[in-house]
């Protein structure tokens, strides 16, 4: 079997970069990169606002008025999950073989497309359960087309961008995916009701799709196509080509150990999502629906930790900033169980959390973009997605039970081993030094 083309550059075309000084804004430069953050914070906004949506339409059109929400939006988030269970890793093994630009762009307008179909479900099926079974299956769709995207953009930015400046380049992806989560949710019920004062229910859904289209349209600013034509594989060199990304994860200590890492911090911040709730509940100065208050300190902290790596980044290899990361995290777990009933000490407890784990989610980000082969990247991080989101789904079903059970002090207490399991993992404690063939030259661009 053999393996795909590499791909060129994204950015050919693009004017040379010109010489900026080493700072964590410099990135910002590469006009390429820079296009592709802009479609990234519009891509990750529409993908919050339209769970907000799809739950707003549910609870306006769908769900009885003696009814529970919770039944309903806990499908709408089961369908919205399955696919990047179901295609993470799939989906990576296209990705390899397609444009990365030409995949962006069009799960970008696929993606608005299915938008604007929402209002159907109004228009022929409002109270009916019919309207709400094509709501959830626009949601799977989109989810599905968001597998693609995920492991394209991950695989671009390595294309795109300097080696030296990975590190800026996850920072920002990073910082831009958490803040997405943040603002995305608090500004999504404001921003439908501004939009549905002169759409009515259609107004919503023109403001996602358009957020998309914004997405498709800042990528065509990266005006080469990549030298890659697109590969019809056979049924046996598809699967061929996923054995071949797993296979070659068996034999590299180093990605394996980044993988782990990112596994157990996602899964460690899927279950803090469920346990804010409950924190928020038992703390006397904060109201329950006031958990957005712990959300953001945890935003704070992980800007922090941004900006942290980026000014002595270089001190450490990715590796040692990861261990002192899940090192810092453990103990930052445990000391929230102390103070979960103190407000200002649990703030500054979970902004310590976010900077921690922004010393463990960018170095190991950075890690697997910089060790993987280019005609591989689309496999690991197909499979790296697929690894995130059961890492992100289980524990979203079993906290909330746990802490029930068990208490709120002794979740956090396992929590904290899990994380720690990370740090005393056996693993390569050093980067290998970038070989020319690893190097991203400018003059390829």
């Amino acid at each position: 079997m053999t393996r795909p083309l590499a791909p060129e550059p994204l950015n050919a075309d693009l004017p040379p970069i010109p010489n900026v000084p080493p700072t964590p804004w410099a990135v910002l430069h590469n006009q390429a990169f820079l296009w592709l953050w802009i479609a990234q914070v519009f891509s990750q906004l529409a993908d919050k606002v339209y769970l907000v949506l799809v739950i707003a339409l549910t609870t306006q059109y769908f769900q009885p008025a003696a009814a529970s929400i919770s039944p309903w939006v806990a499908t709408i988030m089961v369908v919205f999950t399955i696919p990047a269970v179901l295609f993470g890793s799939l989906a990576g093994v296209f990705v390899d073989r397609w444009s990365k630009k030409r995949v962006l762009i069009l799960t970008n307008l696929w993606r608005a497309g299915l938008v604007m179909l929402l209002p159907l479900s109004v228009w022929l099926w409002a109270g009916d359960e019919r309207g709400f079974a094509l709501i959830l299956g626009i949601t799977f769709g989109i989810s599905t087309l968001t597998q693609f995207f995920a492991p394209a953009e991950q695989a671009a930015i390595p294309l795109l961008v300097e080696r030296h400046q990975l590190l800026s380049a996850n920072s920002f992806y990073t910082l831009t995916m958490m803040g997405a989560l943040v603002v995305g949710f608090a500004i999504g019920e404001p921003l439908l009701s501004l939009a549905g004062q002169w759409g009515g229910f259609i107004g919503g859904p023109v403001i996602v799709s358009g957020c998309y289209g914004l997405a498709a349209l800042a990528l065509l600013s990266l005006k080469a196509e990549e030298q890659c034509p697109v590969s019809q594989a056979t049924s046996e060199q598809f699967w061929g080509d996923l054995r071949e990304g797993i296979n070659f994860l068996k034999g590299q200590p180093l990605l394996r150990m980044a993988l782990l890492r990112l596994v157990l911090l996602f899964s460690v911040m899927a279950a803090l999502a469920v346990l804010l709730v409950r924190i928020a509940e038992v703390m006397p100065s904060l109201e329950t629906d006031q958990f957005g208050f712990l959300l953001v300190a945890g935003a704070v902290g992980l800007g922090g930790g941004v900006l942290a790596l980026n000014t002595i980044g270089h001190r450490l290899s990715h590796s040692q900033w990861s261990r002192i990361g899940s090192g810092g995290m453990a103990v930052m777990l445990l000391g929230l169980g102390q103070t979960s009933r103190f407000l200002w000490l649990s703030l500054l407890v979970i902004a310590g959390m976010g900077a921690f784990a922004a010393l463990i989610a960018i170095p190991m980000q950075t890690t697997v973009q910089t060790e993987t082969p280019e005609d591989l990247r689309g496999k690991v991080f197909g499979l790296q997605n697929n690894l995130i989101n059961i890492a992100l789904s289980l524990p979203l079903a079993v906290a909330g039970i746990a802490e029930t059970l068990w208490g709120l002090k002794i979740v956090l207490t396992g929590l904290a081993v899990m994380i720690f399991l990370g740090l005393v993992w056996p693993g390569p404690d050093h980067q290998q030094p970038a070989t020319s063939s690893n190097e991203i030259k400018l003059d390829k661009f």
